[in-house]
């Protein structure tokens, strides 16, 4: 007999077994289903393998597109033309007036093909009326920034921009305290892009700041002149030996042994020039020691204004000796202005008169030669100087001695030794030390401006630009 009841009994046959039944199935329909499903996978991933290659070109093809797109896009907005930007127009800084300054930023389109046009005109015209006029007109990779001569401390823009300076003159007329308008215009073939119409009023300048470096300069060599000055009344000052001035006294002594004059030239350009003054100075210093010896002294000139001075000089010298008495007024006397007609009448002089010392001070031209070898066959002791260094060679050749370039500005100060002219010589000296060092330095620092490409060594260099 049974112990459970049928539906129990049921239940659990069809727990046990129902479930099996189909996992473990093999009906015909459902393999079949199972069939068609395994070769419809394999199918579809044949297939997706196969479109692979395909999409991977599409996708290329799609960032070819793209890429196409951006770079035309990036080129035509670089072809076309744009009118110029950041316009700006003043009065130029640092000047005497009547002059404006442009300056508008670099754009990429500063090629070959483009250029600017600068309009310029009175307020109240109109460019589209036509009153207005092109004053200039370049290509616009040129007229930087960069390129002007004044320093960073006045410097207007950047290094990359544009800048035109509209001055009074050659066809142009500006007036300070008129109002004028100015615009610049991008041209390219016959297309032509106009900026803004800018007003500006030309002002001169109470100071110009571009100079302050001048202005720093001076002060400083001013300052090392005081103080050498200053060193050179407390203790004495060392100057080098000059052969040609320590000969002076010797000259003179030789002259007043054999009785004879002494001539002294003081060169070819009037009072004007630096040498002749420098020579006239050396004048005081010879009459004085040939007042002191009782030596006849002979200045023929070639210029009226240089003998006036000469003669007052020369008494002043004699006067120093106290010798006033025997000072005479035709010692400075006047030949001629013609170079030639000068220099026949001075070889006369040396032939008739025979000095026994002959002194060439100041400047020369082609005179020299022929004065210094009548001078030397007549067996006269030559003393020359000169700044003049194309005439060097012929000094160095006929006279005993020659004092070369600067000696002849030291010589006073070396034959008086007073301690303003020795402090002056002096601080002049320290000066020329202190521009060789700055130009040892700039050299060193645009060598490394140039290696490293760092901007910092050309600020420094621009303190000297432009220095006078």
């Amino acid at each position: 007999m049974l112990k459970k009841p049928p539906s129990v009994f049921l239940a659990s046959f069809r727990s046990s077994t129902y479930r099996a039944y189909w996992r473990q199935s093999t009906h015909p329909l459902a393999s079949d289903r199972s069939e068609r499903f395994e070769r419809s996978s394999v199918c579809t991933s044949l297939a997706l393998h196969s479109l692979r290659p395909c999409r991977r070109i599409f996708l290329n093809f799609l960032l070819l597109i793209v890429v196409y797109g951006v770079s035309s896009t990036i080129v035509l907005a670089e072809d076309q033309l744009a009118q110029p930007a950041q316009v700006q127009v003043f009065d130029t800084p640092n000047d005497g007036g009547k002059s404006l300054t442009v300056v508008w930023a670099a754009g990429s389109q500063d090629r070959e093909d483009v250029r600017y046009e600068i309009w310029f005109g009175e307020v109240g015209d109109s460019i589209e009326a036509g009153p207005l006029k092109v004053i200039a007109e370049f290509p616009s990779a040129s007229h930087y920034v960069r390129e002007s001569k004044h320093g960073w401390w006045t410097r207007v823009g950047a290094l990359t921009d544009h800048r035109f300076i509209v001055r009074d003159g050659k066809g142009i007329e500006l007036k300070d305290g008129v109002r004028y308008q100015v615009a610049v215009a991008s041209v390219r073939g016959t297309e032509r892009l106009m900026g803004p119409k800018i007003i500006a009023t030309p002002q001169p300048n109470w100071f110009n700041w571009n100079a302050v470096n001048n202005l720093v300069l001076a002060v400083l060599f001013g300052g090392l002149v005081f103080y050498s000055i200053s060193q050179a009344k407390k203790k004495e000052i060392f100057l080098r030996r000059i052969p040609g001035l320590d000969a002076v006294d010797e000259a003179i002594g030789r002259a007043t042994e054999l009785g004879k004059p002494i001539l002294y030239l003081t060169g070819a350009h009037d009072m004007s020039d630096p040498s002749t003054i420098a020579a006239a100075v050396i004048l005081g210093r010879v009459a004085k020691r040939t007042a002191s010896y009782e030596t006849e002294l002979m200045v023929p000139h070639r210029d009226p204004i240089t003998m006036a001075v000469c003669q007052e000089i020369t008494k002043q010298a004699y006067l120093e000796a106290g010798k006033p008495d025997l000072f005479k007024e035709d010692s400075n006397f006047f030949i001629t202005s013609d170079q030639f007609s000068y220099t026949a009448a001075v070889d006369g002089i040396m032939l008739r008169k025979k000095p026994a010392a002959n002194f060439f001070m100041g400047a020369y031209f082609a005179e020299s030669l022929l004065l210094t070898e009548t001078g030397a066959s007549t067996g006269a002791i030559q003393i020359a100087g000169t700044d003049s260094d194309h005439q060097l060679p012929f000094f160095v050749t006929t006279c005993d001695y020659t004092l070369i370039g600067e000696e002849l500005y030291a010589a006073s100060a070396y034959l008086s030794r007073e301690p303003v002219q020795m402090g002056t010589l002096r601080g002049q000296d320290l000066g020329k030390a202190v521009l060789l060092t700055a130009i040892g330095v700039g050299t060193v620092l645009a060598t490394i401006g140039g290696i490293f490409h760092a901007e910092w060594p050309q600020l420094l260099l621009e303190l000297f630009k432009d220095v006078k």
